[in-house]
């Protein structure tokens, strides 16, 4: 998930690279909603075993309610911090 500040506007997308795709949201490469809303800080992320358990996952998430998606963000990361330099990039 990607976010513009704390309890801002969410992203929620699905890669099989995400460093260099939260790379291009960050650096607003690539036009679309992250770059129009400013959501340029990774603020939570899973990674599964093949692209259709990620695909699903992305699916069940975007479908719950926004306060569900900030629960797994500030149980993973209270703070909303960048995770960006956390992930290898």
């Amino acid at each position: 998930m990607m976010a513009n500040h704390k309890n801002g506007t969410l992203y929620i997308g699905v890669t099989s690279d995400l460093p260099r795709r939260a790379w291009e949201h960050r650096e607003g490469v690539v036009s679309g909603f992250t770059k129009k809303y400013g959501c340029k800080r990774l603020v939570w992320f899973e990674l599964h075993a093949t692209m259709e358990h990620a695909i699903a996952r992305e699916k069940q998430i975007k479908g719950g309610s926004r306060a569900k998606k900030i629960a797994l963000i500030e149980a993973m990361n209270p703070e909303w911090r960048d995770l960006f330099f956390e992930i290898g990039s």
